[in-house]
């Protein structure tokens, strides 16, 4: 399979804001961790095993140590570098390659992913390899960045190389909708797949706030295929000249839209419930709509 993605250099850039963090630029994950929170705690029941997969910081093992839902927590990342400061609360801490799942078959109860699997280049095969790992009637949790994802950047970076150079190198990331995450879930044999979606819109007085949030969060263009010509000051004034005028609110402020996809889904299980068998059921819809307010 062709890569999209250069994962070293996604690594490279996740390792560069590590150690140069700047306040208030993990919004996504934190608010992608809330979000972990509340989907959790709708779950009734309780994970004896659960693995947090290549989530960069520890704010997803964190959420499932407080929960008190699960007794035994391990952190998996790509790079030591992401375990220096202690895998989180209660968390035991591993490193494996990315796009690996390193537990045996059927050995976890519960398998966690905030915001990193939009970087993978073989997502189905990532989901696969989750679902083996885990035990029947064991949970998978998962969000990532979604179709729509700086859609504003993306067009308005399109606009100003196409006026200036008469054509247009790729600087974004293709990402997944939220239609296709839930075709993935049963391709990978998950069972009760969910998949939905959740805009979170940040604003910035410039296109330059929003650059300096994206490399603090180490999310620049990690293509394979990405321009190797730098971008000129020409360029980005253009850039950002186009995105003011097209994605600005009233107050001259501009919007950069992250979708966030969410899925769930289930290792299948015989006790699991199960759709009902095509004509088994007692009432036809005929009779329903031909009788709305009878029996």
């Amino acid at each position: 399979m062709q890569p999209i993605v250069d994962t070293s250099l996604w690594l490279a850039h996740k390792r560069r804001a590590l150690a140069y963090p700047t306040a208030g630029a993990d919004f996504l994950m934190r608010r992608a961790a809330e979000d972990l929170a509340e989907r959790l705690g709708a779950v009734e029941r309780k994970f004896d095993r659960a693995a947090v997969l290549f989530c960069q910081t520890p704010a997803a093992s964190d959420v499932l140590a407080t929960s008190g839902k699960v007794a035994d927590i391990v952190r998996v990342e790509a790079d030591a570098a992401f375990l220096d400061d202690g895998a989180g609360r209660g968390a035991a801490g591993l490193v494996a390659p990315l796009e690996t799942v390193p537990f045996e078959p059927e050995s976890l109860d519960l398998a966690v992913s905030l915001l990193s699997l939009q970087a993978m280049n073989d997502i189905p095969g990532m989901l696969v390899q989750i679902r083996r790992a885990l035990k029947p009637d064991g949970l998978f949790l998962g969000a990532f960045a979604g179709a729509g994802t700086l859609s504003e950047l993306r067009e308005s970076l399109l606009a100003a190389e196409t006026e200036l150079y008469g054509g247009a190198s790729p600087r974004v990331i293709p990402f997944t909708d939220v239609r296709d995450a839930g075709a993935l879930l049963q391709r990978a044999g998950l069972a009760l797949p969910v998949a939905d979606v959740e805009t979170v819109t940040a604003r910035y007085d410039s296109l330059f706030g929003l650059m300096a949030d994206l490399r603090a969060m180490g999310e620049t263009s990690a293509l394979v295929d990405r321009s190797r010509r730098p971008g000129t000051r020409k360029l980005f004034a253009r850039v950002a000249e186009i995105y003011a005028e097209r994605f600005s609110d009233a107050d001259g402020r501009i919007r950069a839209s992250f979708p966030i996809v969410w899925m769930s889904g289930w290792a299948p299980d015989a006790s699991q419930q199960k759709p009902l068998k095509p004509g088994s059921a007692k009432i036809s819809l005929k009779t329903i709509l031909e009788n709305p307010g009878g029996r």
